[in-house]
């Protein structure tokens, strides 16, 4: 049944694959990459659900963390087909490391010179992060109601990021397709303000796939810094910051429940973490005198930096190497932190940090009054102590993933400080590490089995290290 449901998958993004391939063709570009990419993808889709003829039909638990993970591993096998073939031709393991970077709306690249990059590649790079952005099994669940009833839920929890998660509507196909409706419909939204701004309509696209995604890509070498526009500089501040949003709340408030997105605790903090970091960037930005003092440099270039920062979209400001080992060290903290769960952003999301900063207070409390009962509090409703405790393995192991990942790297030749930080921005799903460590901190500059390394920890920071790291526990594969 999971090969099954892996070939239903590989039809949809054969038909994804589509989109570039029309630009290919509108443009006048080599179609060729995509021309043999979508039939190969058609092929094994048609195997996977013709051939093969499940005895069962219904999943469980174990069925639906494993089809979880391996979905995107097969995305990322047949979505590196066009980066193989196109003109720049990337080698396997290049090819695959851009593709899981992708899915996984990391933003790492191999790639070194992205202008010469065609039309249906540039669109396929940001297509793989906006559908990555939400979930393909997400996606899957809208799409294909029938598997509501077959792990459905367990697919839901296993890839939706954050601690707990709030169903819109009583079936999981329900929540799904509101969700989705809610991405889309903001994308939109994005394209159509973009293209109101300096840009054209295919890198209005392409940007707007990639911001609304919290991803990174861009059609330029320089990013958004090609066009040196104020407007797109706001714009995509708005939108990462809106993707950082639990998107369940973005539907609350686009039915009007404004005060029920309000009264979130996470979304609250996500707000005052905001101003807050702005206010600290200012003084030290006012206070460095290797920063010019600029109305756009103290008011939106900061703000853009924090909201890119913390939704692991990746942007960077020009001249941020200036701002100084203090500002360096906050944004490698905000990695860290990310957004709030529920949204496109990486790292380790807001409500965990809620719940461990609400636990650590009430552990310092217990050390004066030992006998007194402080239950752990989140929105007016006390958190299960089942919740809170795999909140605290959940970050001591995402920190112990980072440096063992870190460690490995090492040994494939990376620098320590350069190893480390590689890790730790793939497991938070951010590409700032070659933006803040640019001596041999490119990952071109990575040995291949270094690259695999990094493919893994990007995808066990997507589907948030228990996902991934259950499939290596035996006991998952006995019956």
């Amino acid at each position: 049944m999971l090969v099954r449901v892996i070939g239903w998958l590989l039809y949809i993004e054969a038909a994804f694959m589509v989109v570039p391939l029309l630009a290919t063709l509108y443009y006048g570009d080599p179609s060729f990459p995509f021309l043999i990419a979508i039939p190969v993808t058609l092929a094994a889709a048609t195997i996977a659900t013709v051939v093969v003829r499940p005895r069962r039909f219904d999943m469980g638990k174990r069925e639906g963390f494993l089809l979880t993970a391996l979905v995107w591993i097969v995305f990322s096998v047949f979505g590196m087909i066009p980066f193989m073939l196109c003109s720049t031709s990337l080698s396997l393991t290049d090819a695959f490391f851009e593709a899981m970077s992708g899915f996984t709306t990391t933003g790492a690249s191999v790639l070194a010179d992205i202008d010469n990059l065609s039309h249906g590649i540039h669109l396929w790079r940001s297509l793989m992060q906006w559908i990555g952005g939400m979930g393909i099994i997400l996606f899957t669940l809208a799409v294909l109601p029938m598997l509501n009833s077959s792990g459905g839920m367990q697919m839901f929890n296993a890839e939706v990021t954050g601690i707990t998660h709030e169903k819109l509507r009583p079936r999981v196909s329900s929540t799904a397709k509101r969700l989705w409706m809610v991405y889309t419909l903001l994308t939109a939204a994005l394209v159509v303000l973009y293209w109101i701004g300096p840009m054209n309509c295919f890198d209005s696209i392409c940007h707007a796939l990639s911001t609304m995604s919290t991803g990174g890509f861009s059609t330029r070498n320089e990013a958004l810094g090609a066009w040196n526009s104020l407007y797109i500089k706001i714009l995509t501040t708005v939108f990462m910051f809106v993707g950082g949003i639990n998107f369940a709340l973005i539907f609350r408030a686009s039915t009007g429940q404004f005060r029920a997105v309000w009264r979130n605790e996470v979304f609250r903090l996500y707000v005052w973490v905001v101003l807050g970091m702005f206010l600290v960037f200012d003084i030290a930005l006012v206070l460095n005198p290797q920063v010019p003092v600029t109305v756009e440099g103290l008011t939106i270039d900061p703000l853009f930096q924090i909201v890119s920062t913390l939704s692991s979209t990746g942007y960077a400001v020009d001249g941020i190497l200036n701002w100084g080992p203090l500002l360096t060290g906050l944004l490698i903290v905000m990695m860290f932190v990310g957004a709030c769960a529920g949204s496109t952003a990486g790292g380790a999301k807001l409500d965990r940090i809620l719940l461990f900063g609400k636990n650590a207070g009430n552990e310092l409390s217990r050390c004066i009054y030992p006998n007194h009962i402080m239950p752990v509090e989140v929105n007016h409703k006390v958190v299960s102590p089942d919740l809170v405790n795999k909140t605290m393995v959940f970050l001591t192991v995402y920190t112990g993933v980072i440096l063992i990942g870190g460690l490995l790297l090492t040994i494939c030749g990376a620098p320590l400080k350069d190893a480390c930080f590689t890790s730790y921005s793939c497991v938070s799903n951010s590409a700032l590490d070659c933006v803040l460590s640019p001596e041999g901190g490119a990952y071109s500059m990575i040995t291949p089995p270094g690259k695999w390394i990094l493919s893994l920890l990007m995808l066990t920071g997507r589907l948030e290290i228990f996902t991934v790291l259950l499939l290596l526990v035996p006991r998952f594969w006995r019956k």
